[in-house]
C-alpha cells in the first residue's frame, strides 16, 4: 500500500475537480467514518479524509490525501 501524504489543518492545497483545479484550506481532518451532506464517508487513521474550504466559493469538500497537492501561499 502506498504511503498517504500527511496534511495539517490550515494547509493550502489543490485538487482536480470536474470543473478543473480547485484550491482551498484544510479545515478538518477525519480519521474515522463520518456523515457529510447525507452520505457516509470512509476514513481511518491510515487513510484520513480532509475537509477543505474552497478559496473561491467557500464550498467545503472532503477528499483523501492522495488527490491533494500542497501549494504555497
Amino acid at each position: 500500500m502506498t504511503k498517504q501524504p500527511v496534511f495539517r489543518i490550515g494547509d493550502h492545497v489543490r485538487w482536480d475537480s470536474e470543473a478543473g483545479f480547485v484550491s482551498g484550506r484544510i479545515v478538518r481532518i477525519h480519521s474515522a467514518d463520518f456523515d457529510y451532506k447525507g452520505h457516509t464517508h470512509r476514513a481511518s487513521p491510515q487513510r484520513p479524509q480532509y475537509e477543505i474550504r474552497s478559496d473561491k466559493t467557500e464550498h467545503v469538500a472532503a477528499h483523501y490525501g492522495e488527490v491533494l497537492t500542497r501549494i504555497e501561499d
